[in-house]
């Protein structure tokens, strides 16, 4: 996934870099299952959506499914972010919450965050314009060209 520097201005040491990004690396192999599982979910909740007669139960069954997995990834998520405060020392907490001060609803401030290159997360189709993500092949919140997208 490139070299990783961790939040800007942080000033991470070089052990501490090594620390999270093994942390990271971790995290998204096991996050994998369930993002996968995710997105199969919801292909089959779109699929029961455009039945000639659509079932609620189904439908509604299908909502339970995938709400369970998307707390389990909201989990596994508060885990990683809590274990990776714990690498930070005091000062750099501190600086670390002002930088989520910036943050609602789990979205950042600035444009451009979504999944860049080979669908890792960086610039790219995402909640913003950005700029590394050209050709439809990467995975945005929504719907496009090459993307799971939103129906």
């Amino acid at each position: 996934r490139g070299d990783f520097q961790g939040p800007a201005g942080l000033n991470l040491t070089a052990e501490q870099t090594t620390k999270i990004k093994e942390m990271r690396d971790t995290h998204w192999k096991e996050l994998n299952p369930l993002r996968e599982q995710m997105f199969t979910k919801r292909d089959e909740l779109r699929k029961l959506w455009l039945e000639p007669t659509p079932d609620q139960a189904k439908i509604t069954a299908a909502q339970k499914e995938m709400r369970s997995v998307r707390d389990q990834m909201q989990d596994k998520m508060t885990a990683f972010r809590l274990e990776s405060l714990k690498v930070l020392t005091p000062e750099q907490r501190e600086k670390a919450k002002s930088y989520a001060s910036g943050f609602r609803d789990g979205r950042g401030k600035g444009p451009g965050r979504g999944f860049g290159p080979e669908c890792r997360f960086g610039k790219g189709r995402g909640f913003g314009p950005g700029s590394d993500c050209g050709g439809g092949s990467c995975q945005g919140g929504g719907p496009g060209p090459g993307g799971r997208g939103r129906w």
